[in-house]
């Protein structure tokens, strides 16, 4: 399952980031998302997912969230 189905408030671990775009893998490891790590869906508003990763709080569009498999 991806973020965007994921359920809010509830913590999960990030499975794997499904993408072909080195670019956008690189940023997604830069703030700290990758595999084993845990991630939580604070809400989901219209075309994007407030998510908190490690200590961070990151406002993310749906095609980020989608590549987030958890």
């Amino acid at each position: 399952m991806n973020l965007i189905a994921a359920e809010e408030g509830k913590e999960y671990i990030i499975q794997r980031i499904e993408t072909d775009d080195e670019e956008l893998d690189a940023f997604l490891f830069s703030l700290g998302c990758y595999s084993g790590e845990p991630i939580t869906v604070i809400s989901h508003l219209g075309g994007s997912c407030i998510v908190s990763i490690k200590d961070g709080r990151y406002n993310i569009d749906n095609q980020l969230a989608e590549a987030i498999i958890v």
